[in-house]
């Protein structure tokens, strides 16, 4: 059973930036202990670098929009040995983050209530797994709500600062100079996690070849002007002193401009904002298990579907009981490993988009191309690698350990459950010049097409589904070819083979079929009645129709009874739309296949008619 597609773009910005929204009120405190007032500049760091991650991100969410997320590009891209050790640290990796996000919850919250924190995280989490069981949706429209209060909130808290801000507290810009900022940049970093959580419930987003990447790239454009806008103002009106012990940094921010009042309304902001992050967190963090089990790296049961609420109960339930389990572990400590494992994400994203670039898949088709390929991902790379040397070693210890448990899950279980084909195994074709692979990831990136972008097949789908496609490789002349036409058809159309191919030669002595110098379009009328038969040819180096056309190289043969009219006239137009695009001809030439072949008329863009009676051409 499939998830159903319900988030439009306001749910994907809002489930995007309200995760993101809760790292302003937690980490400026710590990040300011690192880089003083540097911090401004580690968060342009961070920010640009999480730009190339993201703009990776939103074409590989734009071509494979999968529950899963950054899993299913990896596994795709790098095989399921990888896509297994990546899946399970991201998916705890997530957890973690949701699991600081409660932790500060529960911060906030023992400012008004003397209960234990832990008892109050414990409880909001268990609040937001019934939510998400509930479905995406209705979790989608709370977090709309809450982003667009805490928005506003942080627009009065700009707008109140700016006249109280104290120029001396920029002073010194570093603590510890380029250091200090590029250590602050990687300490930071989770902040953007939420932009991984917006891939990773790419299944339940509507149109989401549009809607994922718009919405990742606005997120992001929002969330950096108001992160550098209100931490600008928490450094212009709190002391150093303060701000670096503090833990409440905006609400103490509040309380020097507004009073007693402002810190307990930003008490309550914070609480909102984070809460946000953390049902988010659940939400996307649960797809990952879905996404392992699908692919028979993780037992059946984790893909399980909710026949009531079209959700995966079973995977939101494990989720919710690791993050209750990380609720224990030090804030810190968290926040290192979280960021740790988040690097390595988006570093893995740009690796991905060169390997699926590169391997040349035919059905690799997103909606949203990464502009300035590859320095996009080479920079991106560079820069993530430079992030994780600079993170304490007790953050890098613990994405290795991490990393350790996905590595044994996968030689436990994955590896003898399932041979899934990859594209640097096509990459590698390419350098190698070997057969390594059968269309098997062309044939899933195909139905993932049909998905996205919900394509009703009709009968000239399902005509060219079942056609002969010959694919030949020498030269040869229009008698050569009218020849093999009436060798392959005859018997399936009940006609003798040297009549098939005289009227072929006749018809093609009346008007020329040729419709262009690369495209010919033979086609006669056979005696009978219900019969309609497609025969396509690919030959690369051209049929010689004659002096004015010596190298046709596409043929699509229309052989039919006169009652099939209707459908000889569907297939003219279908085809003529396909021929249309401008890089067809490139495209019919590279095709790796008859596979290919057919892929590539199956997927073209064109209008689409309602499915007629196909013919019993038997």
């Amino acid at each position: 059973m499939q998830l159903q597609r319900k988030l439009g773009l306001i749910g994907v910005i809002s489930i995007a930036s309200g995760s993101m929204l809760s790292g302003l009120f937690i980490l400026p405190g710590l990040g300011y202990a690192i880089s003083g007032p540097g911090l401004l500049g580690s968060f342009i760091l961070a920010g640009f670098l999480a730009v190339t991650g993201m703009l990776s991100q939103a074409e590989l969410a734009s071509a494979m929009p999968k529950a899963g997320g950054a899993y299913f590009f990896v596994s795709r891209s790098m095989g399921p040995s990888v896509g297994t050790v990546y899946g399970l640290i991201t998916w705890l990796s997530l957890c973690l983050k949701s699991a600081v996000e409660l932790v500060a919850v529960a911060i906030f919250a023992s400012l008004f209530f003397s209960i234990n924190q832990n008892l109050i995280a414990v409880g909001i989490c268990v609040t937001f797994l019934c939510i998400n069981l509930v479905g995406v949706h209705e979790a989608g429209k709370i977090q709309t709500v809450l982003v667009l209060l805490i928005l506003a909130a942080l627009g009065i808290y700009v707008m109140g600062g700016v006249r109280s801000i104290n120029v001396q507290h920029f002073e010194p810009f570093t603590n510890n100079g380029m250091h200090g900022i590029v250590a602050g940049a990687g300490f930071i970093f989770v902040s953007f996690g939420g932009l991984l959580k917006i891939a990773s419930i790419a299944e339940d987003v509507r149109n989401p070849g549009k809607i994922l990447p718009k919405g990742m790239i606005l997120s992001l454009m929002l969330i950096s002007v108001v992160y550098l806008t209100v931490l600008f103002i928490t450094i212009g009106v709190v002391s150093p002193a303060e701000l670096t012990l503090s833990k409440t940094p905006i609400s103490l921010g509040a309380l020097a401009f507004m009073g007693s009042s402002g810190q307990t309304l930003f008490h309550i902001v914070a609480i909102a904002s984070i809460v946000t992050a953390a049902n988010a967190g659940i939400m996307s963090a649960s797809r990952y298990p879905l996404a392992l089990s699908r692919d028979g790296l993780l037992p059946e049961i984790f893909s399980a579907i909710n026949h009531r609420f079209h959700t995966p109960h079973l995977s939101i339930m494990v989720t919710g009981l690791l993050i209750i389990m990380a609720l224990f572990f030090r804030l810190n400590l968290i926040v290192k490993a979280a960021s740790s494992v988040l690097i390595l994400t988006y570093a893995f994203s740009c690796i991905s988009i060169i390997i699926m670039r590169e391997s040349r898949l035919q059905n690799y088709q997103p909606h949203f191309f990464c502009p300035f390929y590859p320095w996009v991902q080479i920079i991106g790379i560079l820069g993530f690698g430079f992030l994780l040397y600079q993170i304490s070693v007790m953050g890098v210890m613990i994405t290795l350990g991490i990393m350790a448990v996905g590595a044994l899950s996968h030689w436990y279980y994955g590896k003898t459950g399932v041979n899934k084909e990859f594209a640097l195994l096509h990459l590698i074709e390419r350098v190698t010049e070997r057969e390594y692979t059968e269309h098997v990831l062309e044939t899933e990136l195909k139905h993932i097409i049909h998905e996205r972008d919900n394509i009703t097949k009709d009968t000239f789908d399902h005509m060219i589904e079942d056609c002969v496609v010959l694919d030949i490789d020498h030269a040869i002349s229009r008698e050569d070819l009218f020849e093999m036409i009436a060798d392959t058809m005859a018997e399936s159309l009940g006609v003798k083979k040297a009549r098939l191919q005289r009227k072929l030669l006749e018809r093609e002595e009346e008007s020329s079929t040729v419709l262009s110098p690369f495209l010919a379009i033979p086609h006669v009328i056979i005696r009978g009645k219900n019969i309609f038969e497609i025969l396509i040819v690919r030959n690369k180096e051209g049929i010689n129709f004659s002096e004015t056309f010596p190298q046709v190289h596409a043929v699509f043969a229309l052989l039919g009874s006169r009652d099939t009219r209707h459908l000889h006239l569907q297939a003219l137009a279908a085809i003529a739309q396909i021929f249309q695009r401008s890089d067809f001809e490139k495209r019919w030439l590279e095709a790796k296949n008859v596979n290919s072949l057919r892929d590539m008329i199956l997927l073209s863009k064109r209008k689409r008619h309602t499915p007629l009676h196909q013919p019993d051409s038997t």
